[in-house]
């Protein structure tokens, strides 16, 4: 089976990608001001460090008159330094880390935003599994690009720089030797780099369409194993790992390939300040300490530019991730409000459908010109065959999806008028197949909202006949509700729909098929609820009739 994964562009620059994650990074300029402070500090030892080493602490037993005190107070000054190098790393990675958790914690809150706003038809065509990648896998990915590769990234080029420019101090004629290697280097990371983005695309894309294929079929196994469907669906399985099993080796063969290339010229340099070195000690132009100090100095250049095929590695992957973030933050199919929408104070009930056109798919008209008129405080009723439109009816007036021609009004006025959290807020719907969140019963009614008082909760519960069942439940309104509220009958689970449908105080009730798959019991204890609420009045809705 083959996911259709969310848009990308996939011709965005690095350069694009890095600008607009600086904006996440910019509310801790001030971290990011204290950790490049300390970096340059860590980068000033790092380069002391070989010197100390090397010409002072070697160069003592070149002295003709040797002092162990020299040679003690030396060494303590390189111990010290190495100490305080260590303490300034701890601190920098200490609020790295801290930055890089609270830049992730926005980018989730950001996309989360963002899915909250988007229309119906947008979800309907994103697999959960992709969408649940981005805000997870993705944004981790993202962190570790802040966390281990920005400072780091640069705190290696910036040592890379200062060995090159002490080697050509302390001696040019072998530093250049030694840098006579780099542009193999250079050339080597430019083609990883090249390789390595391509394929960190895929395998983030592949992670996200197993996530997508092990997230509908988990979800949907009772079917899987009532249909005898359990090889089938491994086979599709083995597919999508196969996949990105494959992408992955790609990525350690490239990594793998890279790594060995940058060994090999680390030996090649250190063999050029060995022989070179040797014969200029044997000859008496050069003193051991010096060759020591650049031996050291050569570990200390391959050791940053090894650390650099590891963060390029990091940050291929944390640019393919953002790239992708990217992709759905760009992605806007959120329902569009008119720039003067109102809020309304109250509803009274009326709907009218005026000449109203409404497809889905492009010349599949599914209403066409229909035209009606529910007055308040009236009970109407859609009959139909399946795929009439009924339920299609029922969604444009809450504005799930927006209509092609004509007009939908909500006492007098279009309903592409009114801000969509209000008109929302005054239309109670009772769906065919009710959604329960993990929780409990309580959180499930009230979807966790303060103003609810617990009163108001249990009066709902026990007006649709809800509280029947659930104060024999241990913990009753605290009693726990699994994954999908599966712990609970259907019927169980329409009664407390119907309950938090009503506490929420409704001007117009919407049931779609509420009670076609229910059996018999809790179908009545709903038409009672309901034939109270047309012969008496609900005391807990906003209209009575």
């Amino acid at each position: 089976m083959e996911y259709q994964d969310s848009k990308v562009d996939r011709s965005m620059s690095d350069i694009v990608i890095i600008k607009r994650l600086t904006k996440y990074a910019k509310p801790y300029l001030k971290e990011f001001t204290i950790t490049i402070i300390l970096m340059l500090f860590a980068v000033g030892i790092q380069l002391l460090q070989p010197y100390i080493f090397g010409v002072k602490i070697f160069g003592v037993f070149e002295e003709p008159q040797f002092e162990m005190k020299t040679l003690f107070m030396f060494l303590a000054l390189y111990f010290s330094i190495t100490a305080v190098a260590s303490v300034t790393s701890y601190f920098q990675q200490i609020i790295l880390q801290k930055v890089g958790q609270n830049i992730v914690y926005d980018i989730r809150e950001e996309i989360f935003t963002h899915m909250e706003h988007q229309s119906i038809n947008y979800l309907n065509n994103q697999p959960t599994g992709v969408l649940v990648s981005r805000i997870t896998n993705d944004t981790n990915t993202v962190s570790e690009m802040y966390t281990s590769v920005l400072v780091n990234m640069s705190r290696d080029l910036l040592t890379v720089v200062g060995i090159i420019g002490a080697m050509l101090y302390l001696n040019a004629k072998l530093a250049g030797l030694v840098i006579i290697v780099v542009p193999v280097l250079l050339v080597s990371s430019y083609l990883f780099r090249r390789v390595s983005r391509s394929i960190y695309r895929k395998v983030r894309k592949n992670v996200a369409m197993i996530n997508a294929f092990l997230s509908e079929h988990l979800s949907g196994m009772k079917i899987v194993q009532i249909f005898n469907q359990e090889a089938e669906k491994f086979d599709d399985f083995v597919i999508e790992n196969k996949r990105l099993r494959k992408t992955q080796l790609q990525q350690i063969l490239a990594f793998a390939f890279y790594r060995p290339t940058i060994y090999f010229l680390h030996i090649t340099a250190i063999s050029i300040v060995i022989l070179y070195g040797g014969f200029q000690v044997i000859d008496g132009l050069m003193g051991i300490a010096l060759v020591i100090t650049f031996k050291t100095y050569v570990d200390n250049l391959f050791q940053p530019i090894q650390m650099l095929a590891e963060q390029f590695n990091i940050l291929q992957s944390a640019l393919a991730s953002s790239e992708r973030i990217f992709g759905i933050l760009d992605d806007d199919q959120s329902m569009v409000e008119d720039v003067d929408a109102i809020d309304l104070d109250d509803i009274k009930g009326s709907i009218e459908f005026k000449n109203v056109w409404f497809k889905y798919i492009e010349d599949e008209w599914i209403l066409k010109d229909v035209s009606f008129k529910i007055n308040p405080k009236e009970s109407y009723a859609f009959v139909g065959a399946t795929g009439a439109g009924k339920t299609t009816i029922l969604k444009l007036i809450t504005r799930d999806w927006d209509i092609q021609r004509g007009q939908i009004l909500i006492d007098g006025i279009d309903i592409k008028k009114i801000k969509l959290s209000s008109l929302r807020k005054y239309i109670g719907v009772m769906l065919q197949d009710v959604f329960m969140f993990s929780g409990t019963v309580k959180s499930n009614i009230t979807l966790k909202d303060d103003e609810i008082s617990d009163k108001e909760m249990i009066d709902a519960a026990t007006y649709v006949n809800a509280n029947q069942f659930i104060e024999k439940l241990p913990n009753q309104y605290e009693d726990a509700v699994t994954e999908r509220g599966l712990n609970f009958s259907q019927g169980q689970r329409q009664l407390i729909s119907f309950a938090r449908t009503l506490v929420h105080k409704p001007s117009v009730m919407i049931l779609d098929e509420a009670t076609a798959n229910i059996d018999t019991e809790p179908e009545q204890l709903i038409q009672d609820s309901l034939n109270k609420i047309m012969n008496i009045g609900c005391p807990h809705c906003r209209f009575n009739f």
